[in-house]
């Protein structure tokens, strides 16, 4: 618990005041559920709305080449959530779609072959540890057909990368929502968001004009946060992150079954879920005009994901969706105390990989109010990243 006075007449407290109810604000309040501290979760709009409401749900790993402490953690984190999964699935009743299907990855061109077949060497040695054993083959054709991509881009075959999986994003926040719902200690707040942060008070200024009494606070608002954060230390020269846009679709493709590997071609995903359904995405749009409306970019992202998967021509598409993504200046997401605030803790700038670490995190955000060590690479702190941000070049 917090050593921090109960709040003063007209003000609420919290152990723990999360601010964005995202996939990483989701798993923040679990685990300050999970260690018996009372909880306030804040959300500017209905949880997961933003960012975390999208349809992808592709959990990649990164290349198994050159492996370093990051490429470890993501490891990690990758199997132990097909874990916390299956035991939040068992307590809610509900399903979060999470399939380790797989990945195949057309090779168009003969190098593009060379370095596949020096990674499927490097997978060996990084992807078999902790009692299991993951592999990055490279095959001549595709075990699912010409079709399954289009036999016109693997002149120089595939990888089959059986690591991947995939996860629907509204089913595991729902998931999530869910299991918070049943506990006693955690409040929910939707529609309201911190406005302004009173660090000598652990006081936090709400949208909605009431105040609230922190022991800790944590900014997990995707790209809202990062102007929330720089407003407590010294002055930057450069945004702290950026908002990024996503364009993205859903497919009605009855013809594509569950358990059909994930495409990855040269940014391009096309991700099957259950119940017939096909997530195609997704843009990375630094400029935009409106964050929120799609455009001819999707039409073009749809347009490719029909010439690698010829049977898409024939799929309904049933929703259109776009939405911010935070992107934190040193691109690594930013988890930790603010150097300037202690009690105040960044979990944000997940970007592309936030499903799939979003629970190591949350725990490494939880960390420092439980006494603990936080095991995450130095380059995903919150200091390093003001750091980067003070500097002029």
């Amino acid at each position: 618990m917090s050593d921090k006075s109960p709040a003063r007449a007209g003000q609420s407290f919290a152990d723990v005041v999360i601010v964005g109810g995202g996939i990483m604000g989701l798993w923040a309040a679990l685990e300050a559920d999970r260690a018996g501290l009372s909880t306030l979760l804040l959300d500017a709009g209905p949880l997961a709305a933003g960012a975390s409401g999208g349809l992808l749900g592709a959990l990649m790993p990164h290349m198994p080449d050159k492996w370093n402490e990051k490429k470890q953690l993501q490891f990690e984190a990758l199997l132990s959530l097909e874990r916390e999964i299956a035991a939040l699935e068992a307590e809610t009743g509900l399903s979060a779609g999470y399939r380790r299907a797989g990945r195949l990855i057309p090779l168009p061109k003969p190098h593009l072959r060379k370095i596949a077949e020096r990674h499927q060497a490097e997978s060996e040695a990084n992807w078999n540890q902790n009692g299991v054993s993951f592999s990055w083959n490279v095959i001549d054709q595709s075990p699912h057909g010409a079709l399954w991509p289009t036999s016109e881009v693997t002149a120089a075959g595939l990888v089959f990368d059986t690591f991947a999986a995939r996860v629907s994003p509204r089913g595991l926040t729902g998931l999530l929502v869910a299991r918070l719902k049943r506990s006693s200690r955690v409040k929910i707040d939707e529609g309201v968001t911190v406005t302004a942060i009173d660090v000598a008070a652990s006081v936090a200024q709400l949208s909605d004009g009431r105040f609230v009494s922190f022991g800790h606070l944590i900014v997990a608002a995707g790209h809202a946060s990062f102007p929330l954060l720089s407003a407590l230390g010294p002055v930057l020269a450069r945004p702290l992150g950026q908002p990024v846009k996503g364009q993205a679709a859903l497919l009605s493709a009855p013809m594509i079954a569950p358990y059909l590997p994930l495409l990855y071609l040269d940014g391009l995903y096309i991700v099957p879920h259950e119940g017939g359904r096909v997530a195609i995405g997704s843009t990375s749009e630094d400029r935009f005009n409106d964050p929120f409306t799609t455009d001819q970019q999707l039409g073009d992202v749809l347009a490719r994901a029909v010439r690698l998967a010829p049977q898409l021509a024939e799929a309904d598409v049933i929703e259109r969706w776009a939405g911010l993504r935070p992107k934190a200046i040193d691109r690594d997401p930013m988890v930790g105390p603010h150097p300037a605030a202690e009690r105040v803790i960044a979990l944000t700038g997940g970007f592309k990989v936030s499903f799939g670490l979003a629970h190591v995190l949350a725990r490494a955000a939880l960390a420092p109010i439980l006494g603990l060590e936080a095991a995450v690479p130095e380059s995903f702190s919150t200091a390093h990243h003001l750091s980067v941000a003070a500097r002029m070049d």
